[in-house]
């Protein structure tokens, strides 16, 4: 005499239903959930300088859609690094903590036609941006020597014991065209 086994049959509508209780799960693990994401670093760059992405004083681009930082259990501090307001600050202390830079759009662009003066002096904090086709990466550094736009100078780093050289395009501001 054949067996009956017992099945449940889920209907596609009790399926769905079920969905959203486990949606998070799906596709990512625990650990890509507990990220501050890019957006959140966005919101705090634009709410301490009051300038939106692209715009003069605000932060030159938009955080990197890849940056994946430790979630920030307390808000995010933001403070002005240099003395001439070129970047801002974003730390998070928690138990993972982390520190970033953002670079600002500059507020004035001095055309390197006319300039005559020099942009950078030495020991003038400088943000080092490393600019290539699809991304770019920022750095805090200090000019080792003086230089007007298009000049290029030696330029010191926190991560490089011999000073890097990069072309200035405007006041506290180096860049390396990575190619």
């Amino acid at each position: 005499m054949p067996r009956l086994v017992n099945m449940i049959y889920f209907s596609p509508v009790a399926l769905i239903m079920f969905l959203p209780i486990y949606a998070p799960a799906i596709g990512a693990s625990s650990a890509e959930l507990e990220h501050t994401t890019p957006q959140a670093i966005d919101r705090a760059v634009e709410a301490f300088t009051g300038s939106k992405i692209g715009e003069t004083g605000g932060a030159r681009m938009a955080a990197d859609p890849r940056l994946k930082l430790a979630e920030c259990a307390s808000p995010l501090q933001t403070s002005w690094h240099g003395e001439n307001k070129t970047m801002v600050q974003i730390e998070c202390a928690g138990p993972a903590p982390w520190r970033i830079f953002v670079a600002l759009r500059s507020k004035s662009k001095v055309p390197v036609s006319k300039a005559t003066a020099p942009l950078v002096k030495r020991g003038d904090p400088v943000t080092v941006l490393v600019r290539g086709r699809g991304f770019s990466v920022q750095q805090a550094g200090e000019a080792m020597e003086s230089g007007r736009a298009g000049d290029w100078i030696g330029i010191r780093t926190a991560r490089e014991t011999k000073p890097v050289r990069a072309r200035i395009e405007s006041p506290g501001l180096a860049v390396i065209p990575a190619t």
